[in-house]
């Protein structure tokens, strides 16, 4: 049995080692037409980039931008955890919490139009009741954070994820007046933790683009910087959080929609394995196969708050309270995605903050970081989108009339070009683009599918049990407003993990040139959410993590 383990050993090493060198130049592996195109492709690439950034920035030089309200309460700078200990430990009221968050709420709305639904009388009752109970208690404080670590705190979380009574649009107009009949499962989770639901928050329509705005509630502005966007399709709920509306909140992401607003409002976020957190009360309401894809986690401005949380949330054992001894851990790291003709080059800030992360991690810990690449990684909008259109669930269309039959899409097109249609343009380009793109049961199709559980299992056997694989969220930081559509597939580095089942954590490292938040994902092998967080952590203490925003007019 040892010669055997020692063989299987010297197998898996040899793979680690041979299988993720950096192959051939990929001018020797294409034919000189491919070359040719993907050359222009990518300067076509650059091209739209440089002229869309110049032409947005005088647009919104001349437009100007909103000045955010600086944060005076040093209680808006704590994380979820510390304001939990001291409500238990009788040091501050509940009560006083909520007024605080509530009126920072109120604040920053008008500029930053974050929230769109709040129970700010509910919630007072159920800090009060709090207060009430800690008043009259004999349990130790000890024993209040085992029941309920969150007691007296403030959430918050999208508008896709019920909180009994409140907004449940998932910004598409047809549902602008529905309220959620009862709590999602993780809603229902942090209640029973002590949390108290104060705002819903905004996002994109159908929660199926990386900029929160809706025909329900429009636009969601960034609080670094008014012109630009907050992300989605949890944009709305990592805006309220980086403007410190509450201590903390719940996401989903099926492409991104947590990891994406988290790196463009510079706070803290994790998408965790597959079908580890329930899904149960949101919408849309994702297929058997899209539950795999999908991940409803936590965010907030600190790292230290999502480990509790997850505790919380998660239907599985993930060893959290096992210590993660960072020098025995292997890093593997990539800079960009290896050069898709169709993504937006990673900006110079990026690639800067990446190599201080391994910089860092060389000399504080002795750890050898592994540059690898990973050339399937180039194809990853296309496993996307492949993997997203499946035979016997909802399609776009159907999903954009509430899945009570379906959109008129030529129809919806032409009322959108007069101004008369409840449909964004970037929810009908969606639908069209699922109808007209690659259709199950070709061989394409297929050969997408096999591409991806070939990427999956060459990550998986790369990362094991100690290997994490940081690389860039997003290749830019913020854009303005719109210019998204000019950019669409940049998503392609948050979706292609979540088809592929990984935890990954958003890791904010500081601010750009310009004044805008960037930072990393640092992904795991499945159900190694323990290292991913880890890492957050560790980064949080050497870079900084979330830098306050402030706004000059």
């Amino acid at each position: 049995m040892g010669k055997v383990s020692r063989k299987v050993k010297a197998k898996v090493a040899k793979v680690r080692n041979e299988a993720f060198r950096p192959p051939a130049p990929p001018e020797r592996r294409m034919s000189w037409w491919k070359q040719a195109r993907a050359k222009w492709l990518s300067f076509l690439r650059r091209l739209i980039d440089l002229l869309s950034g110049v032409l947005f920035r005088v647009a919104y030089a001349i437009k100007g931008k909103s000045s955010m309200p600086p944060i005076r309460n040093l209680l808006l700078l704590e994380p979820a955890m510390s304001i939990a200990a001291k409500i238990r430990n009788r040091k501050i009221s509940s009560e006083e919490v909520v007024k605080t968050f509530i009126s920072r709420v109120e604040e920053i709305n008008p500029i930053l139009n974050c929230v769109v639904d709040q129970r700010f009388e509910e919630a007072l009752e159920e800090a009060r009741a709090v207060d009430k109970l800690l008043a009259t208690t004999d349990k130790t404080a000890e024993e209040i954070e085992k029941e309920t670590p969150f007691l007296g705190v403030p959430f918050s979380t999208k508008d896709a994820i019920k909180v009994k009574g409140m907004s449940f649009t998932a910004g598409l107009y047809c549902r602008k007046d529905i309220r959620a009949d009862g709590d999602a499962e993780t809603v229902a989770l942090l209640r029973a933790a002590g949390a108290i639901p104060l705002v819903i928050t905004n996002t994109s329509e159908v929660c199926m683009w990386w900029e929160s705005h809706n025909r329900v509630y429009g636009r969601t502005n960034n609080p670094y910087d008014t012109s630009k966007i907050v992300g989605g399709s949890s944009g709305g709920e990592a805006c309220n959080l980086s403007a410190a509306g509450t201590p903390f909140g719940l996401g989903s992401d099926i492409g991104g929609s947590i990891r994406m607003p988290c790196f463009f409002n510079g706070i803290f976020g994790h998408k965790p394995t597959r079908c580890v957190i329930s899904n149960h009360g949101e919408w849309p309401e994702a297929s058997d196969t899209h539950q795999t894809y999908l991940g409803t986690g936590p965010m907030s401005r600190f790292a230290t708050d999502l480990v509790p949380m997850v505790k919380i949330l998660a239907k599985k054992d993930l060893r959290l309270d096992e210590k993660v001894d960072l020098r025995k851990m292997r890093i593997y790291y990539m800079e960009d995605d290896g050069g898709s003709p169709h993504l937006s080059p990673v900006d110079p800030d990026i690639r800067q903050a990446m190599r201080k992360v391994i910089e860092y991690l060389s000399q504080a810990h002795g750890l050898k970081p592994k540059k690898v690449d990973f050339p399937k990684l180039r194809r990853a909008v296309s496993i996307w989108l492949a993997k997203m259109n499946l035979v016997g669930v909802p399609d776009f269309c159907q999903q954009l009339a509430n899945c009570e039959g379906s959109i008129n899409l030529g129809w919806e097109l032409a009322k959108w070009m007069v101004g008369q249609s409840n449909h964004t343009f970037i929810a009908l380009m969606t639908a069209f683009t699922e109808r007209f793109g690659v259709q199950p049961g070709t061989p394409h199709y297929d050969r997408l599918f096999n591409m991806c559980q070939d990427l999956h299992n060459e990550f998986q056997t790369l990362l094991g049990e100690d290997g994490v694989f940081l690389y860039p969220t997003h290749p830019t930081p913020a854009p303005y407003h719109n210019e998204p559509v000019l950019r669409p597939f940049n998503f392609a580095y948050t979706a292609i993990i979540n088809v592929l089942g990984f935890p990954a954590t958003a890791v904010p490292l500081g601010l750009s040139r310009d004044g805008l938040p960037i930072g990393i994902q640092v992904i795991g092998g499945l159900l190694s959410d323990r290292l991913t967080l880890a890492m957050a952590l560790e980064l949080e203490k050497a870079f900084g993590g979330w830098v306050p925003p402030k706004i000059d007019v």
